[in-house]
């Protein structure tokens, strides 16, 4: 078991896929039972367990070396406490894949295989070092320019409009975001609002979601921006892993016109471990992963 050790969770068609980073190794494993859940479609995590065991059986007798690479690490078991569950490293999950006896590794490979590829993968990875690097501390909190720092960061190198507020008009399902004529006068009067209390702070974050400053990664950087809020005001932050994606997509579509649903979500989802790097990179997963069409 690694000390203090970072977890990643990613997701595959809604359904976690949780990985633990070894330092002195510098690699990912990745949790094999959750692969499996995955391939088989799978909700019981006993059901999933009990194939995975099956399996490694079946490899065994194959002389599949496959089950020697597994390494143990821990993780939160259905019951709550860390138990000791079988990891692969990249190569392993992909040879895994490949020898899963049904058709449905193929988009599971796709997935796997490029998923950190993306500008939403390097993003993320932006977003993992952000908590461990020293512009965090340098963040100005509740401005419109902490969160261009905020963007700037996550999305430098990706989007040649990184940090920078947009000229154009976007809108997403409907409904139009501020105008970007008047975007820097909407910007100065959010900056403005208080921010000293719960209802304060939410009422701050719904107006800069409905002013979307930037053309894209509008809702990646808010969150971190919100968090940043809340961890200064109030000694906590958003337990994100609590909102799932759909109520959350739901709230926000909401905000605009009735407020009370996000603002519900975000206070039964706060938490004091404002200090946790364990905290902070799940709320990074299951921030990307609201993101995810």
């Amino acid at each position: 078991m690694l000390s203090n050790a970072k977890i990643s969770i990613r997701f595959f068609d809604d359904k976690e896929v949780r990985a633990i980073w070894d330092e002195k190794n510098a690699r990912w494993w990745f949790n094999v039972v959750d692969v499996v859940a995955v391939l088989n479609e799978q909700n019981d995590y006993t059901k999933a367990n009990n194939y995975w065991r099956w399996l490694k059986r079946k490899f065994v007798k194959e002389q599949n070396q496959l089950v020697s690479a597994a390494h143990g690490f821990k993780f939160i078991a259905p019951d709550g406490k860390k138990r000791l569950a079988d990891t692969l490293d990249s190569n392993g999950i992909i040879t895994l894949a490949k020898h899963f006896p049904n058709n449905k590794a193929m988009k599971f490979l796709d997935w796997f295989t490029y998923s950190d590829n993306t500008i939403d993968g390097q993003s993320k990875k932006k977003a993992y070092t952000l908590f461990e690097s020293n512009l965090i501390n340098e963040i100005e909190i509740g401005t419109a320019k902490g969160l261009q720092q905020i963007h700037a960061y996550l999305f430098g190198g990706l989007y040649d409009f990184a940090g920078q507020i947009r000229q154009k008009n976007i809108s997403k399902g409907g409904f139009k975001f501020a105008a970007a004529q008047f975007l820097d006068n909407t910007l100065k009067q959010i900056e403005q609002m208080p921010e000293n209390t719960f209802e304060e702070i939410a009422n701050k974050y719904v107006e800069m979601n409905i002013a979307h400053p930037f053309m894209e990664g509008n809702g990646r950087s808010t969150r971190i921006w919100l968090d940043l809020i809340f961890k200064k005001r109030l000694k906590k932050c958003v337990d994100w892993s609590k909102i799932g994606k759909k109520d959350y997509l739901n709230a926000m579509v909401t905000s605009a016109v009735n407020s009370a649903a996000i603002k519900n979500l975000l206070k039964n989802a706060l938490t004091d471990e404002i200090n946790s790097r364990d905290m902070f990179m799940k709320g990074v997963d299951y921030s990307y992963y609201y993101e995810e069409d």
